[in-house]
């Protein structure tokens, strides 16, 4: 193969800008709803949880396509994934240290 031809599939790999386009859309439909939630007041109660899962979702769509963990090797998700856990284990520890839970 060429270095010409893998240059092409490479380049191929990667979203075009009109992914880009739409994965900004998407979330500022998610911003938008994040704030529209926060002025409900029938879902006071279940605010935190929804705010959460929606927060995720935008996490996920910025790492998947703005940081291209999507189009890139298995290794580099695994990589994030087990900083990420890693991290959240070690705030979980601290709150439970310092009786955040109590």
């Amino acid at each position: 193969m060429t270095q010409e031809s893998q240059v092409i599939q490479h380049e191929s790999a990667h979203p075009t800008p009109g992914t880009y386009f739409k994965v900004a859309m998407a979330l500022s439909a998610i911003t938008a709803i994040e704030v529209a939630v926060f002025y409900l007041e029938f879902v006071r109660h279940a605010i935190i949880p929804i705010l959460v899962l929606l927060s995720g979702a935008k996490f996920i769509l910025v790492c998947m396509y703005y940081m291209h963990l999507k189009f890139d090797d298995r290794i580099f998700s695994t990589m994030f994934v087990a900083g990420l856990v890693t991290a959240s284990g070690v705030v979980m520890a601290l709150m439970a240290l310092f009786r955040f839970f109590a």
